[in-house]
């Protein structure tokens, strides 16, 4: 998660850190290291508070980025003919999880809808476990709270007639027994109990962080797919953000970037799509200047080699990019700070207002109204559906609804040299992204075949 807030006219370059700690047990003893689930990476806040969205041009002027409103993206990802034959995730369920989540939220997205002329949807709210009282003066809370608004505004801006679970799960830095295994705990009893068709994580935790992975044991990683194996059975899509780290990431700290290559769970898991990130070129009206570069500017999208998971068959068709290994991401949406997107919050008190936020945390909710349109299209939960991507991407991609991100650009970040976007699949961009009113049907046609 990246964040760009404005401040009535106060500019501020300070980092925010939304970390929270978590074990790979219910009983971790205090010699097992702990893991960092985070919003895909810590954010930079540089303006805060502003009391109505501005317009591309104006945010070029003041803050030199872009920003851009869901009208925009509709327009940039052709969604507006989908919406006017119906398709617009009615009937379908997104589910969001973040820990802690946010106490506004429902009152923030219809804020956010109202501004943009959207119908608001209801948010369905499920806390796992003792979720604490929201303090906005806790950094971890405020951290989390921001991905959790952008996750549910997002998803609602491409699918604005789905409905939306969040799970607000309880992580607590100090217990150091909960996170990634209550997500997943989280994920599964949604998921036996039929709720959600698409469910999209914005958070990750670097492979190289997990206990036993410098002595080539994954268990700690393995163990905690069942959630993921269970949505496979139930025909689920599970996305996942590829980070925003570029091809490093956030070693133990949750500060210092590894001075290589690694990669991050959940996105390397086969069983789960992973949702890299671009940068949008566009004007006011949401039509592209220039064709959509690499995320890469106050972060860089996640893409890389798993350490851990060999390639899977679907990815087949790259080995000759991925080689022996499962390679991220799969498909790419907007995440560019530089073109980020105006949200709308209301948690903290002192920075009530819209924002500009960006990161692959922003592209992976984004994608999961994709996925929920899809589900409409079909008719029926389009579930794991890595290997009609890949299909698609193979025969007749750009009848297909994908599009090339191949512009050059990189994700290298922090020092560590990075992967071009180049023609086909990229361990920059994936497949590329979409074109959905393209897309939406291909992959609903692609998946009653699979």
């Amino acid at each position: 998660m990246h964040i760009a807030r404005t401040g009535l006219g106060v500019a501020a370059a300070t980092s925010v850190a939304a970390l929270a700690v978590t074990a790979l047990g219910t009983a971790a003893p205090a010699a097992v290291p702990h893991t960092l689930a985070v919003p895909a990476v810590a954010g930079h806040t540089l303006v805060h508070g502003v009391s109505s969205p501005l317009s591309s041009e104006q945010c070029q002027a003041k803050w030199h980025i872009n920003c851009y409103n869901p009208l925009q993206y509709r327009a940039a990802y052709d969604l507006n003919a989908l919406y006017k034959k119906g398709v617009t995730g009615k009937g379908r369920t997104i589910v969001i999880v973040d820990s802690y989540g946010s106490p506004t939220v429902q009152h923030d997205l219809d804020v956010y809808s109202k501004q943009f002329g959207l119908p608001s949807t209801k948010v369905k709210v499920v806390k796992w476990g003792k979720v604490p009282p929201f303090d906005p003066k806790n950094a971890d809370m405020t951290g989390w709270a921001g991905e959790t608004t952008l996750d549910v505004e997002m998803a609602h801006a491409v699918a604005p007639a789905a409905k939306i679970v969040l799970v607000e799960t309880a992580v607590a830095e100090t217990e150091g027994t909960t996170g990634l295994p209550e997500m997943m705990n989280a994920e599964k009893s949604l998921i036996d109990h039929g709720v959600g068709d698409v469910i999209s994580q914005s958070f990750g935790a670097t492979e190289n962080t997990f206990p036993g992975f410098d002595k080539g044991d994954f268990s700690s990683i393995k163990n905690l797919r069942y959630a993921f194996q269970d949505a496979n059975r139930k025909h689920v899509t599970v996305l996942a953000a590829s980070g925003d780290g570029g091809a490093t990431d956030l070693q133990m700290d949750g500060k210092t970037y590894y001075n290589k290559r690694v990669n991050s769970w959940p996105s390397s898991d086969p069983l789960v799509t992973s949702i890299g990130g671009t940068q949008l070129h566009l004007n006011d009206k949401g039509a592209r200047l220039k064709p959509d570069s690499v995320y890469n500017d106050y972060g860089s999208g996640g893409g890389g080699q798993s350490h851990v998971f060999t390639r899977p068959s679907f990815q087949n068709g790259v080995k000759s990019v991925v080689g022996s290994r499962r390679g991220t991401p799969d498909i790419s949406m907007s995440a560019a700070v530089n073109g980020g997107a105006w949200t709308y919050s209301s948690y903290d008190p002192t920075a009530v207002g819209w924002g500009v936020v960006g990161g692959t945390s922003e592209a992976t909710p984004l994608f999961s109204g994709i996925v929920a349109l899809a589900d409409q299209a079909a008719g029926h939960r389009v579930g794991n559906i890595q290997q009609a991507l890949y299909g698609l991407y193979a025969h007749h991609a750009k009848s297909n609804g994908i599009v090339d991100v191949n512009d050059g650009t990189d994700n290298s970040y922090q020092g560590v040299t990075g992967y071009k976007a180049v023609n086909g699949y990229d361990l920059a961009s994936g497949v590329g992204t979409v074109d959905a009113l393209r897309f939406v049907p291909a992959l609903a046609k692609a998946s009653r075949n699979h």
